[in-house]
């Protein structure tokens, strides 16, 4: 990775109201602040300057720009010039500049807000290819946006059927010390401006690339983060206790005279984790709630609790402070409060919201780490409340709110429960990600038995929870989870039975969580690592070389590649043939297998093993000669070649997909409800029955195991006499019988889509008899894709 300082942001037109002076920033000037300029109800461009652009895309609303310069002064809060010089990149300030342009004005007014509304979301978007700024190689002298904006690349995406790109984190991140801005600690996760990182690109090829998007008939899906920023100048401000700054996060001001209750920071670091022993010490003399019901990333002497101390800090005045600071993930990942009188933390994410969406011009957000935006203390000696907080049900719907008033919508990325993301999808976000199944397909992949998924599927129809409300992902940059949350928090003590044993919550996580350790790590695949208590590292493809037997990815054989690829084709189905989005990325289009670790030794000193999943990969074989990506990140082996050469191969991945995206889509599959998964006849079977729109079945049948498979499929929501057809051939293969149920074979690894039609109305014939059912049990069989 490249870990230069990043250079400069241009400086825009001069004129812009607010243009980025001292009291632009937050509204807590000594000085009285001057009125903003009066704004007439719609911002107006010239069509000159927008030629092209549909007018949902011009900007409404646009940030202040600010070209952060090095004064010859130290960076000390007693400095006035360092600490305008910080207030000038806060996004606190950038926040009241959006704000104050779009009050008031009509645009605000003309979308349905109230409820989430998975199915519009759908329509709007259902395939979506999942971007990664760092592994992506691009032109000679392209950037990261640059690249996403190119025709020829939404060109094979409408080949293929892909309707939205999300882009990932793009803008500047990690954290400021000094004059000097530091590198990510998290992927870019840990958000500390608006503007666009130098080295994705800029803000024109940003709006550029939303452009192209749309004259393809796509959409670009960007990031907030509203539980967290980086230690950005916000988080430095905050230290400072300059005016509202505190406010923005979970941070304690400790008095001086129990500091001796806060471990020493060592040299070079500007915070230290505190210990358990230390934890209780402060939450006993009242200042932290303490204890919270999961560390999440817990590493031994790295990260212990979710609390750090900082050293001390001078305010403006020259008074030292101390704080005592709440992060759910890193250390360099403050938490956001959301109930701080104040408000700075809301109006600091709105802000960030409203400009990806009225000044840059995307379509939809995903909201990272919003299922911790409440914490409370508990009863004594246990655990506080953090997850599953009415808060954060009351702050995503405000959030899911502003957006969809805005015409767009988000989804979540949140790991909770099934019930807690239930709670939060019902007036917060459009769509929430696959937590519920994403291991559980895993799982039947190794263990060739769909047990453990039938399972999780259920749980989910009979808490509530809508698959067309889901975004169901292939690889995404983050490791392949198993934390099970729902079986290891709420329900851990409640029964379940698998593999013929009744187990508790606690008890299943653990046995599915060692059975995907054994499977897909150590001995069976040492190219896969453990990411602490998460997941595995490892990409779509080295899952499926490790359930195929391969220890030994150099060796990889034309034939194995082509079995990794019908494998492949097969989780695809999965995700696919069924209601709600479908994602994947570039590490699976190429079947890209995971790097070497001596290659991401360094990016991985601290114990983030999922940098050997993020290889970089040439996806429409822009620059052959390429050894890095622009980012730093090495090139990792792709088994199935460039979009360019897959799309004149009819045998291939991106043209076997292509296939089954156009049943998906010409069926309305991504619409439909799940109404049944019923037992199977072979272990290795999954059957989802399917509601279309139009009012006929769809019925998604796999085969997880490396064997064929030959039997009944049964579902009492199968109506007798229900014609079935192959939705790839047309071809009839039977009529349901009067046990509810039909005859299918498949291959190894095999799907197929069967499309279920009731029998017409009986009418009555001349003689007051029904009409006969057609039966066509002795038509060919169906079509499946491997």
């Amino acid at each position: 990775m490249n870990d230069s300082v990043p250079g400069p942001e241009p400086v825009l037109d001069s004129t812009h109201p607010d243009g980025g002076g001292a009291n632009a920033s937050d509204g807590g000037s000594t000085a009285v602040e001057p009125e903003a300029e009066p704004q007439v109800p719609e911002i107006t461009f010239d069509e000159q300057f927008y030629p092209a652009r549909p007018r949902s895309l011009r900007p409404t609303a646009r940030r202040r720009h600010f070209m952060p310069g090095r004064p010859p002064f130290d960076p000390d809060a007693r400095n006035s010039v360092y600490v305008e010089w910080l207030r000038n990149q806060s996004m606190l300030g950038d926040a009241k500049v959006l704000a104050r342009q779009l009050s008031g004005q009509a645009s605000m007014w003309q979308n349905p807000y109230a409820y989430p509304d998975p199915r519009a979301a759908v329509e709007k978007a259902s395939v979506w290819f999942t971007a990664y700024p760092l592994s992506l190689i691009t032109r000679p002298g392209q950037t990261f946006l640059a690249a996403l904006g190119d025709s020829d690349l939404w060109e094979a995406f409408q080949q293929i059927g892909i309707k939205a790109i999300h882009i990932g984190p793009v803008k500047l991140a990690g954290g400021v010390t000094g004059w000097d801005h530091t590198p990510s600690v998290d992927g870019h996760f840990d958000r500390i401006s608006m503007a666009i990182d130098p080295l994705f690109g800029t803000e024109d090829e940003f709006r550029a690339m939303c452009e192209v998007a749309t004259e393809h008939g796509g959409t670009i899906v960007d990031d907030i983060v509203p539980g967290h920023t980086g230690k950005g100048a916000d988080f430095r401000l905050a230290e400072m206790n300059f005016r509202d700054y505190p406010g923005i996060y979970h941070m304690i001001d400790i008095p001086e005279s129990d500091w001796d209750l806060l471990p020493e920071v060592p040299e070079g670091e500007d915070s230290v984790n505190i210990d358990v022993a230390t934890e209780r010490a402060l939450q006993r003399a009242g200042y932290i709630i303490g204890e919270l019901q999961r560390v999440i990333f817990y590493e031994p002497g790295v990260k212990e609790t979710n609390w750090s101390a900082t050293p001390p800090v001078l305010d403006t005045h020259g008074k030292p402070h101390r704080w005592v600071y709440l992060h759910y993930f890193k250390a360099g990942q403050p938490s956001i409060n959301w109930l701080d009188p104040t408000f700075s933390g809301m109006r600091l994410v709105m802000g960030d919201a409203l400009h990806s969406l009225v000044d840059l011009g995307t379509g939809a957000l995903r909201l990272d780490a919003n299922g911790f935006l409440g914490v409370e203390k508990s009863a004594e000696e246990t655990p506080g409340w953090s997850e599953g907080h009415p808060l954060s049900a009351a702050a995503n719907q405000i959030i899911g709110s502003m957006v969809r008033k805005v015409g767009a919508f988000t989804f979540q990325e949140l790991n909770l429960s099934i019930d807690d993301i239930k709670a939060t999808s019902e007036t917060g976000p459009d769509l929430s990600y696959d937590f519920v199944t994403r291991p559980a397909y895993h799982h039947a992949l190794v263990t060739a038995d769909t047990e453990f998924l039938r399972l999780t599927l259920r749980l989910a129809m009979e808490i509530g929870i809508d698959q067309a409300s889901l975004v169901h992902a292939l690889q995404n940059h983050d490791e392949l989870t198993y934390e099970l949350v729902h079986f290891t928090t709420k329900h851990k003590d409640d029964l379940y039975e698998l593999d013929g044993e009744e187990l508790t919550g606690a008890e299943l996580a653990h046995k599915v969580q060692q059975t995907l350790r054994d499977g897909l790590t150590g001995e069976a695949a040492p190219y896969n690592l453990v990411f602490t208590a998460n997941g595995i590292a490892c990409t779509t493809a080295s899952v499926i070389t490790a359930v195929l037997g391969i220890t030994e990815l150099d060796s990889i054989t034309e034939e194995q590649a082509a079995e990794v690829r019908r494998v492949h084709l097969l989780l695809a189905m999965y995700n696919a043939l069924q209601p709600g989005v479908f994602a994947l990325s570039g590490w699976d289009l190429c079947g890209i297998l995971p790097l070497d670790r001596s290659k991401v030794a360094r990016l991985m000193s601290r114990g983030d093993t999922r940098w050997i999943n993020r290889g970089a990969h040439d996806l429409m074989g822009f620059d052959p000669s390429a050894q890095t990506s622009t980012s730093g990140m090495p090139m990792a082996r792709a088994l199935y070649g460039t979009l360019p050469e897959q799309l004149d191969d009819e045998s291939s991945f991106a043209r076997q997909l292509t296939r089954i995206l156009e049943v998906r889509d010409q069926y309305g599959i991504a619409k439909s409800a799940l109404i049944d998964v019923p037992d199977v006849s072979q272990r290795g079977m999954l059957v989802m029955v399917h509601q279309l729109v139009d009012g006929g079945q769809e019925v998604t049948v796999l085969n997880f195991s490396g064997q064929e498979m030959a039997g009944t499929v049964r579902s009492e929501a199968l109506q007798l006499g229900s014609e079935v057809t192959d939705a790839f051939s047309g071809e009839a293969i039977g009529t349901v019988d009067d046990l509810h149920s039909f005859y299918l074979q498949l291959g190894p690894y095999e799907g197929t889509a069967l499309l279920v039609t009731p029998p017409p109305a009986a009418e009555e014939n001349d003689d007051g008899g029904a009409s006969e059912v057609f039966d066509a049990s002795d038509e060919p069989g169906p079509e499946t894709y491997d």
